[in-house]
């Protein structure tokens, strides 16, 4: 076997190549694919992908799309580009974990779940100082919007996903009310990235529904009063109990 091709096969997702080369994959698999071997750690920091022509076998593409796919994961910060010297995977800190593939792949090998809890902790202190911002200028109109959330809540018991989406509104309307557009772009990235993964929303009973409805109504009421501490202090608490209350006790966090 020749260097270039010893080099390749060791990835184990760049392994099989040949059987592969029929394939059509379109840009975006490939560059879900790079991504994927690179945050399991199965291409590890300091190495170098394979070559271009490795890759458009293995992927059954053209030099174009893998030259287009290079590029995309590059600018997610995975990976640093270097003419007549190849590419090279770059340390986790250079990772733009917000970016929507680069999160979702982290959460798909969440096996320790230490992404989600780290999800938790950063929703709480973001969504906390958005509540905190909404309950002091907060409209009529806008704790309309809250309550018809909680109500949705209490109507939806027996329908996971009705709660699940009621839930969600209610988090969606104390960020839009919050008017800090970088905090909730930021939170809603996150929140709906996670909602996507099936740990995220386990452990759905109606007893977890009922605790999480009241934790609710705690923060409205707050945000209702104008208390901007107590908003804060409820968002944060509902969020890092709701993890709690769902998170598999089976899996230790790190």
């Amino acid at each position: 076997m020749s260097e270039p091709a010893t080099r390749f096969a060791k990835h184990a997702i760049f392994a099989d190549a040949a059987a592969k080369v029929p394939a059509t994959r379109l840009g975006v698999a490939v560059v879900h694919d790079l991504v994927t071997a690179i945050v399991t750690g199965e291409v590890a920091e300091g190495s170098m992908l394979p070559i271009e022509a490795e890759l458009t076998a293995h992927f059954g593409v053209s030099r174009t799309v893998i030259r287009e796919s290079i590029k995309r994961v590059e600018e997610k910060g995975l990976v640093s580009v270097v003419q007549g010297s190849g590419t090279t995977v770059r340390s986790q800190e250079s990772w733009n974990v917000l970016d929507p593939v680069v999160l979702e792949v982290m959460l798909e090998h969440d096996d320790s779940l230490g992404v989600l809890d780290q999800l938790a902790v950063v929703r709480s202190s973001l969504e906390g100082a958005m509540a905190a911002a909404t309950a002091v200028r907060r409209s009529a109109t806008e704790l309309e919007a809250m309550e018809y959330a909680i109500q949705l809540m209490s109507d939806s018991m027996d329908d996971e996903q009705g709660f699940g989406d009621a839930d969600m509104m209610f988090h969606m309307a104390v960020m839009a009310a919050s008017n800090i557009p970088l905090a909730e772009s930021i939170n809603r990235t996150l929140y709906t990235r996670a909602r996507d993964t099936a740990r995220f929303t386990l452990n759905g009973t109606r007893e977890a529904f009922e605790a999480s409805r009241d934790e609710h109504s705690i923060v409205l009421e707050a945000i209702r009063a104008g208390d901007a501490d107590q908003a804060e202090r409820a968002m944060r608490h509902h969020i890092l109990e709701s993890w709690g209350r769902r998170r598999p006790p089976t899996s230790r966090r790190p």
